[in-house]
């Protein structure tokens, strides 16, 4: 699968766009984690708890997203989109929304003329 924020992909032809698709991931932080990450915010530096749970959270919402993308027979989605949120009363869930268009790529040619980039 071929992800890109833009609109179209350097050197492929789109045949089809074949809808919207989302992915999203919320996951909780628990207490241990986020005593840590907050002792961390309290003396400075980087909170590697944090950012590990971030990586999964970003790594499960564009997993969704792609499970969507090929249900529907894409080999790409442009227009790729990150969000990133916490929620609850007390900051502890972490959500992730990725979205963006799928698409149908037309195949490679396998021919290039001479003197073409």
């Amino acid at each position: 699968m071929i992800f890109t924020t833009t609109s179209r992909i350097e050197g492929r032809e789109i045949e089809t766009y074949l809808g919207v698709v989302f992915g999203d991931a919320v996951l909780g932080v628990n207490i241990f984690k986020d005593l840590l990450g907050g002792l961390r915010d309290l003396i400075g530096g980087r909170s590697a708890t944090w950012e590990r749970e971030l990586g999964r959270a970003r790594d499960t919402a564009l997993a969704n997203l792609t499970e969507q993308a090929r249900a529907l027979g894409a080999d790409a989605v442009v227009g790729l989109d990150l969000d990133y949120e916490v929620l609850g009363g007390s900051n502890g869930m972490l959500m992730v929304s990725a979205r963006g268009t799928a698409v149908r790529l037309k195949p490679a040619s396998p021919w290039r003329a001479p003197g073409a980039a």
